[in-house]
């Protein structure tokens, strides 16, 4: 029922539009433009101002029968680098960058099949519930739109959002939260060939600490990683400095204090015993959510993929998405699959099959 032509037109037209995370104006002017000519409810924020970016979050809704429960739809703007300049090529039924960058259907997939689905309904005139899309910048820094959503704004306390990886059906019910620590070592300098022993080396204290930790996969919804480990120094003198910054992810906030509390305790222990001094900032970048499997709106979504012929799977994810945030502001949110593959990467690709999947299934959420 969609038009698959006009959809990939749109694909291709959207991730040709520079959006790196913080410079997405250009691309919100385009989808502000798309929406109103759809006849819908638009407006914005300004959410940049404390995002980091020259764009803003988009709120569009396209009322429909009030006695159905409204949806919202929502997926992000912006892009990972290197994301400016994006030549597409299609071929095979597969869409790919041009090799030296990235694809951009993380998650311009999403927004192309949302506003795909808008049209198919106004255009066909289309019974349906009330729809609001949601669109948000700088997803990829740290989820700063969604966390600078105005939520009074927002009349759905129900959302899908189109920013998962693998074929479509996939349903991801839970997610982790996530802390970020951040932690500088602070040792004494010394002559390292005069007199080593008068210094405190803050390379040694911050290896020793980091030792002791465990780190990548503690069990089946925690990990922890440390990601920096930077110290510039001549080899003549004793480190004086060291900065680490990790972070630890879990579905279970127990859990994830636990490992947060476990990395810093590492490193004060390893300060003490060699007369360092430890400074450290441990923060909560997001935290964790969990649908239940037998809630309405899941079922609700698996029921939509079967009657596409589409076998739907219940997954829980490693990473974080917009979804988190949502679902700690009133809106109950699972993430749907786009078909997106290899993303953040140069070889990032999404085929033509899984692009048209996501914007019917859209669809058919959006129908009455």
């Amino acid at each position: 029922m969609i038009n698959e032509g006009r959809l990939l037109d749109t694909f291709l037209e959207y991730i040709q539009i520079d959006s790196e995370t913080g410079r997405e104006k250009a691309m919100c002017d385009r989808l502000v433009a798309d929406l109103k000519e759809l006849g819908c409810i638009v407006t914005t924020d300004e959410a940049g101002k404390k995002a980091d970016s020259d764009g803003y979050n988009i709120y569009a809704t396209l009322p429909g029968d009030e006695s159905l429960e409204p949806l919202a739809f929502s997926s992000h703007m912006d892009t990972v680098s290197p994301g400016k300049g994006i030549r597409p090529v299609v071929q095979d039924g597969v869409i790919r960058s041009g090799g030296d960058t990235i694809l951009g259907g993380d998650d311009k997939g999403g927004v192309a099949a949302i506003v795909e689905a808008m049209r198919t309904v106004v255009e066909k005139k289309l019974p349906h519930r009330t729809i609001e899309g949601i669109f948000t910048i700088c997803e990829e820094g740290g989820l700063r739109g969604a966390k600078n959503l105005d939520y009074s704004r927002i009349r759905c306390k129900q959302a899908v959002v189109l920013d998962g990886g693998g074929d479509v059906g996939k349903i991801v019910t839970s997610a982790p939260g996530q802390l970020k620590l951040t932690a500088t070592i602070i040792g004494r300098a010394a002559h390292a060939g005069v007199a080593p022993e008068k210094g405190v080396s803050a390379i040694q204290v911050a290896a020793h600490g980091v030792a002791q930790m465990n780190l990548l996969r503690i069990d089946e919804e925690t990990t922890a990683n440390i990601g920096t480990f930077m110290a510039r120094g001549a080899t003549n003198i004793v480190s004086p400095q060291v900065q680490l910054i990790g972070e630890c992810r879990s579905r279970n906030t127990e859990k994830l204090r636990a490992q947060g509390d476990h990395m810093v305790g590492c490193l004060k222990k390893a300060c003490d015993a060699f007369g360092a001094q430890l400074e450290y900032q441990l923060d909560t970048i997001y935290l964790s959510y969990q649908v239940a499997e037998d809630d309405p709106l899941v079922i609700e979504i698996q029921k939509a993929c079967s009657s596409l012929g589409i076998t739907p799977s219940l997954v829980a994810s490693g990473g974080g998405s917009d979804a988190n945030i949502m679902s700690h502001n009133g809106v109950k949110a699972v993430v749907l699959s786009t078909g997106m593959d290899k993303v953040h990467t140069t070889n990032e690709q999404l085929t033509l099959q899984n692009l048209n999947d996501t914007a019917l299934l859209a669809l058919t959420l959006m129908k009455a």
